[in-house]
């Protein structure tokens, strides 16, 4: 995708006035992470967030009010000059999520943000931080393309980004994130996203089949020690590497994964859902997909279904990340042990949240069935 953007054509011509902080430019801000690198970042920063429609209403940070994907983030050229001349510091987690997306959306919001965010950096002589994920590792088959349109862009144009990154010369890190939980200690996110959907999801008794066998890593990583590598990589002035936020060898199986769905079902009054029967990958695609194609399930059940396949398709690994976790300047390392409880943490805190809902399952489970005579 060709850059609308001529890379140093306007340059700063000097910083005036005192600040008592570093002015960073956050992108995302609303997001999971985002959220988790505003509680992070705002003691040390001033901070200052694009967003396009819907105001964060933090009064830690200021808001400016732009567009991700259009030339100068749709500010005028004053604007955008005296924004170069402010930052200090870029952090860009902004992207397009939504698998359902159409993928050309998903790609040009991916490229046309990076471009962006790297023309203004390079104008303000800022770092860059370049938040993308750590499954560019992988990446997707013809069959996963055809199947998952989505996701394929989401992975392709994350690859791009991060190309186009080390090729502009700007100082700063590429970060590479796995599945974000909530938080370790009290499993809060600022919003549901598809691991959350899965997780309550499996505490319902709600995904007959898994793609994979039990000991597949599914590699999930709390979002407080994703938010405080970033951190720590920001405060060190950390200005080029690439770097995993991952569990690695630490991560857990997804067998393990849905034993603790299970034990949480239990201990909030459900039945202990059925174990999922566990389908190898190359079957999933065989056979699996193509039965919901052609089923009779409902839609919403079917679209359910799909989705849990194309995350953990997409997210699970037989051999682990690398990780960069707990080395110099970037965060702490979570054990096994760490993951697991972060885990059940993160999962009764969707079941406290959806007591109502899971009564009404309860209940459901409970009910005699009626014979037909």
């Amino acid at each position: 995708m060709p850059s609308d953007n001529q890379r140093l054509a306007l340059l700063p011509v000097g910083r005036t006035g005192r600040r008592d902080r570093p002015s960073l430019l956050l992108t995302g801000g609303s997001g999971v992470l985002g959220r988790a690198l505003i509680d992070e970042l705002s003691p040390d920063f001033d901070l200052l967030c694009l967003r396009r429609d819907t105001p964060l209403r933090d009064p830690r940070v200021r808001e400016l009010r732009g567009d991700l994907v259009a030339p100068r983030l749709g500010l005028s050229p004053l604007a955008w000059h005296e924004l170069a001349l402010e930052v200090d510091v870029v952090v860009h987690c902004a992207a397009e999520t939504n698998w359902r997306t159409p993928p050309q959306d998903i790609t040009r919001t991916t490229l046309r943000g990076a471009d962006n965010m790297l023309d203004l950096a390079a104008r303000a002589d800022a770092p860059l931080y370049l938040v993308s994920t750590a499954f560019v590792a992988d990446a997707p088959t013809e069959e996963g393309r055809r199947r998952f349109p989505g996701a394929a862009a989401y992975l392709d144009s994350r690859a791009t980004a991060e190309q186009m990154t080390r090729e502009a010369g700007v100082p700063g890190a590429i970060v590479r994130l796995s599945l974000v939980m909530g938080d370790s200690v009290s499993g809060r996110i600022a919003r549901q996203q598809g691991l959350t959907r899965t997780i309550g999801s499996m505490v319902l008794g709600q995904i007959p089949v898994l793609p994979g066998v039990p000991e597949s890593r599914i590699d999930v990583v709390p979002q407080d020690y994703v938010s405080g590598a970033i951190g720590d990589l920001v405060r060190g002035g950390v200005a080029d590497g690439e770097f995993w936020l991952t569990a690695g060898k630490e991560a857990i199986g997804l067998g393990e994964f849905a034993d603790v769905c299970a034990d949480v079902a239990v201990r909030h009054g459900l039945p202990r859902p059925r174990r999922p029967r566990f389908v190898p990958v190359d079957a999933v695609h065989r056979l699996l997909l193509p039965m919901l194609e052609g089923t009779s399930l409902p839609a919403s059940l079917r679209r359910r279904l799909e989705h849990h396949a194309e995350l953990l398709l997409v997210c699970q690994r037989d051999l682990p990340f690398d990780t960069s976790l707990g080395e110099p300047d970037c965060g702490t390392r979570p054990t096994r042990a760490d993951i697991r409880a972060a885990l059940v943490r993160n999962a009764e805190r969707w079941a406290g949240e959806k007591a109502g809902l899971l009564t009404r399952n309860g209940a459901a489970a409970a009910a005699p069935m009626g014979v037909a005579s």
